[in-house]
């Protein structure tokens, strides 16, 4: 079965949006989260598209302020409406953020990108590694969770058809190769802390800034 990461409207056409995969894997992302993001200060989410990750995040760690993010103003207009029918005190006002760009934000204790690597030219991946360096702490971590290719073992087949999948939509797109990543990353110094085998062929990366 060929991958897919669809936004569904809500019938009323109201600016919430809903991505099905979101639900199967916020706990045990938020698993991995909860061993590796400090215990206060602000979390920043790189394309935080529908909203759904970082609200039910910022639900189930409240002494973390929130900063989710999106370049797409529909994205934003979603992550409002998730924030708002949520109503947690710890979520800040959606950015417009482009990844491969400079950031508007100065600092954040920790960084999160969820399904965006594969999903956009590798300029916005240099370009979160870029930005990560400048506003993380020494030791602040960025996680990235998604589909990856390892050159030290076979692809799943079922990443290889949402590869092609990807790549007949954008050639731009695809699945990047976990070690293509922890290059870039340790040229601009973050190291590649620990890797994690998540559910449906996805891998949790956890960068550290050194």
């Amino acid at each position: 079965m060929v991958k897919s990461v669809p936004f569904v409207f809500e019938a009323n056409g109201e600016a919430m949006r809903y991505a099905p995969a979101t639900e199967r894997n916020r706990d045990s992302i938020a698993e991995v989260l909860a061993d590796i993001l400090p215990h206060h200060g602000v979390v920043l989410e790189i394309a935080s598209g529908t909203g759904q990750h970082i609200v039910h995040f910022a639900g189930l760690f409240p002494h973390l302020t929130w900063q989710p993010s999106d370049p797409d103003p529909a994205a934003l207009a979603s992550i409002a409406a998730w924030s708002a029918q949520s109503a947690h005190g710890n979520l800040c006002t959606p950015l417009q953020i482009d990844a491969s760009a400079m950031w508007s934000v100065d600092h954040a204790d920790a960084i999160l990108c969820i399904n965006m690597v594969h999903i956009s030219p590798w300029a916005a991946t240099l370009g979160l590694l870029r930005n990560a360096v400048r506003i993380l702490p020494s030791g602040g971590p960025l996680y990235l969770y998604g589909p990856y290719r390892q050159r030290s073992r076979p692809t799943a087949p079922s990443n290889e058809e949402f590869d092609t999948s990807l790549k007949s939509r954008n050639p731009d797109w695809g699945l990047r190769y976990v070690e293509d990543v922890a290059a870039a990353a340790a040229a601009e110094g973050l190291v590649l802390h620990r890797m994690l085998d998540m559910p449906a062929n996805n891998l949790s990366l956890v960068f550290l800034r050194q």
